[in-house]
């Protein structure tokens, strides 16, 4: 089983940092379309102190993805001497996309949809298309993720 492959694990977690990474400096800092937590419905803030304590979440939000990222690098240099049956890059590249559609389809989920605390685009008419499209990418990336890991491991190796 996929799960049980030390690289994949690596992998997971390394995607699960890099993948709030991504939404953190892209969606945060370089489009600035929201912030961890919104205090008005197009999430720009109505004061400099608002905006204050936006960016000091997204910091925190931010620490929280750097430390999933070297957790990772950890179990990556654990794994380092996995034992032969799996082609090693393909194992921890598909698991990192898998890892960053698990972090879409989750942050998504619950910080989009169940709690509300902010929308991918929320000052767009079309809010809930981004919100679905961000779930959507969440699942295409688990699906990849998973068939790339796959691909790596020595199936001659594993039926033994």
């Amino acid at each position: 089983m996929i799960f049980r492959q030390p690289l994949f694990r690596a992998g997971l977690v390394l995607g699960l940092g890099l993948g709030g990474f991504v939404d953190g400096i892209v969606l945060h800092q370089i489009l600035g379309w929201h912030h961890l937590i919104c205090t008005t419905a197009t999430c720009a803030p109505e004061s400099i102190a608002t905006l204050q304590r936006q960016n000091t979440q997204d910091g925190f939000f931010h620490a929280a993805t750097w430390l999933l990222t070297v957790l990772g690098v950890v179990l990556l240099w654990r794994a380092r001497d996995t034992p032969p049956g799996s082609t090693g890059g393909r194992v921890v590249f598909g698991g990192a996309v898998a890892g960053w559609g698990v972090f879409n389809f989750v942050e998504g989920l619950i910080d989009h949809q169940l709690l509300g605390i902010h929308h991918v685009k929320p000052d767009s008419s079309q809010w809930l298309i981004y919100d679905l499209l961000f779930l959507a990418s969440g699942v295409v990336l688990v699906a990849v993720g998973w068939v790339l890991a796959r691909s790596g491991l020595n199936t001659k190796a594993h039926k033994a």
